[in-house]
C-alpha cells in the first residue's frame, strides 16, 4: 500500500475505486484500513453497530463483481436495507436481543454488492428510522465527529458520522421526511435524496412511500456515482423516475447555464423560529450563486404555506408507525408490548391504530393535491429552490430524547428539523443537502436545493458548481482517521 492511511481515509469513493484500480492498493488493503478506523474511533461516535469484518474480509479477497467501485469499503444503513442471512435490527431493542436474521437481500444492497462495494458493517440509526435524531435505546447515541458533545442528527445518523469520520468514503442512507439531508448538514456532508423511483425499494418497501435510499458522501462525484450504480430499476419496481441526464457522472462539472432560483429562507410555520444562523449561510450561498450567474429571487411554491400539510404528512407517518409494529409483530411471532419499543414509537402507533382508512386515503389525496401545486411552480419558470437545510444548528445529544414527562419529545423536536426537508418526501422531488458553512459555534450546517421532479441532473451540475468555489471536501472534521 502506497498511500498512507491518512491519505488514504480523504479519499472520496470515486478516488478510492481509481487508486484499487491502479493496483496502488488493493480490496483487501482498503476494507482493511476501513476496519482499523472504525476500531479505532467507533467507541467515542457510536456509529457502526453491526460489524461485519471477517466476511468483509472475506469478500474482499475472492471474486468481486467488476462494478466501478470495486473493492471500496460501505456501510449498510440498519433499516430495510437487509444483506440475505445477516443481522438486521432496525433500531429495536427486541430484534437485538434476538439478533434477528434478514432472510432475504434488498434490491438496493444486490445494487451495491453488483457496484463492487464491500459492505464492513451495518450503522447505527433511531428506532425503525422514525425520528430527526440517531439515539435509541438500543444503541445508544452516535456523537458528531466535529463535537461530540453534539448529535448527528437522524435518521441516517450513524452513516453520517461514520463517513465524517473517514471510516469509509460513503454510506447507505435512506430519507422518509429528511434522513438524508438533515445528518448530512450536520455532519458536513454531501446528501442527495432522489426523486422517488429512481431507486428500487423492495422487496420490504416500496417505491411510491415517503422513503427513497441513496449515500452519504463528501463529493457531488460520489453522489452522482453512486447513483447511476443504482438506478436501475428491477422489475417489480411500483415507480420509475423519468431520466434525465444519465448517466449523472457526466453532470459532475457541466454547465447548467443560467439558471431561475427561488429563495425561500423565512419560517415555513409561524410555530417554528428560524436560527440566524441557518438563515445566514442560505443568504449567502444565494449570493455565491448570483455570482455564478443564476439569477436568485425570493420565491416559494405558495401552497407550501399551508398548515395542513404537518397534519397529512403525520397521519401517514404514524399509520406508518403503526404498520411497522405489525410486521414487527410478524418477525417476532408474536404480540408486540409496549416493552419491546421505546415509548415514542408505541404512542405514535397508537395514534397510528386510531387513524382510519378513510383518514389516510384523504391525507393521501390532498398530498397529491399539494404535489401537482408545488410543480406547477417549477412549471412556470423555475428551474431550482433554495432553502436552509433545517430551521436550526445541530442541537446536544439528549435534547431530542423522549422521557417520562415528555414521551413525545423525541417527535416533536424533530420537527424544526424536517420542516424544510419534508415537504419534499411528499412530492416526490429531488433534494440535496450541501455543506456550504459552518453556525457561529463551528458546526456544519447545509442549505438544501430542489429540483423538479427527475431532474437530479440540475442539483449535481448546480451541487459541483459550489463545491468547485467552497472546496468543502478540504474540510474535515476534528475526529477523523
Amino acid at each position: 500500500m502506497t498511500l498512507n492511511d491518512s491519505e488514504l481515509s480523504r479519499l472520496d469513493s470515486c478516488g478510492l475505486a481509481e487508486v484499487i484500480r491502479s493496483g496502488d492498493v488493493s480490496p483487501v488493503e482498503a476494507v482493511q484500513a476501513s476496519i482499523d478506523r472504525i476500531q479505532k474511533l467507533d467507541g467515542e461516535l457510536n456509529a457502526v453497530v453491526t460489524k461485519r469484518f471477517e466476511r468483509a474480509l472475506d469478500d474482499a479477497a475472492g471474486d468481486i463483481p467488476d462494478g466501478p467501485f470495486k473493492g471500496v469499503p460501505f456501510i449498510l444503513k440498519d433499516l430495510w436495507t437487509s444483506s440475505a442471512n445477516e443481522p438486521m435490527h432496525l433500531g429495536n431493542k427486541a430484534l437485538k436481543e434476538i439478533n434477528y436474521i434478514s432472510p432475504v437481500e434488498s434490491d438496493l444492497a444486490r445494487r451495491y454488492r453488483e457496484a463492487g462495494f464491500i459492505v464492513v458493517g451495518r450503522s447505527n440509526t433511531p428506532e425503525f428510522g422514525l425520528v430527526g435524531t440517531t439515539e435509541p435505546e438500543s444503541y445508544g447515541p452516535s456523537r458528531n465527529p466535529w463535537n461530540t458533545d453534539y448529535g448527528t442528527g437522524g435518521s441516517s445518523g450513524g452513516a453520517a458520522a461514520a463517513v465524517a469520520s473517514g471510516m469509509v468514503p460513503s454510506a447507505n442512507a435512506s430519507d422518509g421526511g429528511g434522513s438524508i439531508r438533515i445528518p448530512a448538514a450536520m455532519c458536513g456532508l454531501v446528501g442527495l435524496k432522489p426523486s422517488r423511483g429512481r431507486v428500487p425499494m423492495g422487496p420490504m418497501q416500496e417505491e411510491w412511500g415517503l422513503s427513497i435510499q441513496h449515500v452519504v458522501c463528501h463529493s457531488m462525484r460520489d453522489a452522482a456515482g453512486i447513483l447511476d450504480a443504482t438506478a436501475i430499476p428491477t422489475m417489480g419496481d411500483g415507480v420509475v423516475a423519468p431520466n434525465y441526464g444519465q448517466p449523472y457522472i457526466n453532470q459532475v462539472g457541466a454547465a447548467p447555464g443560467k439558471l431561475r432560483i427561488g429563495l425561500w429562507n423565512e419560517s415555513p410555520r409561524e410555530d417554528l423560529e428560524i436560527h440566524p444562523d441557518c438563515q445566514r449561510l442560505t443568504r449567502d450561498t444565494a449570493e455565491l450563486l448570483e455570482k455564478l450567474g443564476h439569477i436568485v429571487e425570493e420565491a416559494h411554491p405558495a401552497v407550501l404555506d399551508d398548515p395542513a400539510i404537518g397534519g397529512r404528512f403525520s397521519a401517514i407517518w404514524m399509520a406508518g408507525a403503526n404498520l411497522t409494529l405489525k410486521n414487527l409483530s410478524k418477525i417476532l411471532q408474536r404480540e408486540v408490548t409496549v416493552d419491546d419499543v421505546e415509548i415514542g414509537t408505541w404512542l405514535m402507533a397508537q395514534v397510528g391504530a386510531k387513524t382510519s382508512g378513510l383518514d389516510v386515503l384523504q391525507a393521501q389525496a390532498d398530498m397529491g393535491s399539494m404535489r401537482r401545486s408545488t410543480l406547477e411552480w417549477w412549471e412556470n419558470g423555475w428551474d431550482l429552490l433554495l432553502t436552509p437545510t433545517t430551521l436550526v444548528p445541530p442541537p446536544l445529544v439528549g435534547e431530542l430524547v423522549s422521557t417520562e414527562d415528555e414521551p413525545m419529545r423525541n417527535s416533536l423536536r424533530s420537527i424544526p428539523y424536517a420542516a424544510f426537508t419534508s415537504p419534499f418526501n411528499a412530492t416526490g422531488q429531488p433534494a440535496i443537502s450541501l455543506p456550504t458553512g459552518f453556525s457561529s459555534d463551528g458546526l456544519p450546517i447545509g442549505v438544501q436545493l430542489v429540483a423538479a421532479y427527475g431532474r437530479e441532473d440540475l442539483l449535481i451540475q448546480v451541487g459541483s458548481q459550489l463545491e468547485n468555489e467552497i472546496q468543502w471536501s478540504n474540510n474535515r472534521a476534528p475526529i477523523h482517521a
